[in-house]
């Protein structure tokens, strides 16, 4: 019974760590620089320049909404500790 809590608070802390490492990676994404053309934004823009300018304000709403993901991973990962110590705590009782 052990190996299981053992096991399930390994998991949570593997669950932290990554979510931890992919926050860090988006806020890094989100905080990096757009970058920019050397050309001045013009109303008669070709259709390139408009879509490249689109796709770096969707890279950082791809960065805003894996952040998000990370949090909430964060807090999965929270939870099964938490629990697996719960758990843990019941069983030494129960072996006491």
């Amino acid at each position: 019974m052990q190996i299981a809590a053992n096991s399930a608070m390994a998991s949570g802390v593997q669950g932290l760590q990554s979510a931890q490492n992919d926050l860090a990676q988006a806020t890094t994404a989100v905080a990096a620089p757009e970058p920019t053309s050397s050309t001045p934004v013009k109303v008669e823009q070709d259709t390139v320049t408009l879509s490249s300018q689109a796709s770096g304000t969707s890279e950082k709403v791809s960065a805003l909404i894996d952040a998000d993901q990370a949090v909430t991973q964060a807090q999965a990962s929270a939870e099964v500790i938490d629990v697996a110590s719960e758990n843990l705590g019941t069983i030494i009782d129960l072996s006491v």
